[in-house]
């Protein structure tokens, strides 16, 4: 079980990774204003505030990425950075679009309660 545990907090790292990289690097480029539906003068307006949400992407995935580093003994890094993904996840869906809850939150759910069972 831990095994899965950790295949599906790497694939949560992984999507954050994606989400970052999007943030920061493709923001205003055809790539990036595609996924998230923008207007080339709103990206180029909101580019900054893309990065900055894409930094924080980063932290939450240099976190995950620590818990799995430790091993059994990551169990509380995993725990406490999947709970901010689901927070940011949730506070996403009601805020900005319900999609973000089933892309962010509901996989980090999954990989938590994993992460609790194999613990």
């Amino acid at each position: 079980m831990e095994f899965f545990a950790n295949v599906l907090v790497g694939l949560v790292a992984l999507l954050h990774l994606y989400f970052m990289v999007l943030e920061m690097f493709l923001w205003t480029r055809p790539m990036g204003r595609k996924v998230f539906g923008l207007t080339e003068a709103f990206a180029n307006e909101s580019r900054a505030l893309a990065a900055n949400q894409g930094l924080y992407n980063g932290f939450l995935v240099v976190g995950l990425v620590w818990g799995l580093l430790l091993g059994p003994e990551g169990f509380a890094q995993k725990v406490f950075f999947l709970s901010c993904v689901i927070v940011a996840g949730v506070f996403g869906g009601a805020t900005v679009s319900k999609r973000i809850v089933w892309v962010q939150a509901m996989p980090a759910v999954v990989a938590l309660a994993l992460v609790y069972l194999s613990h």
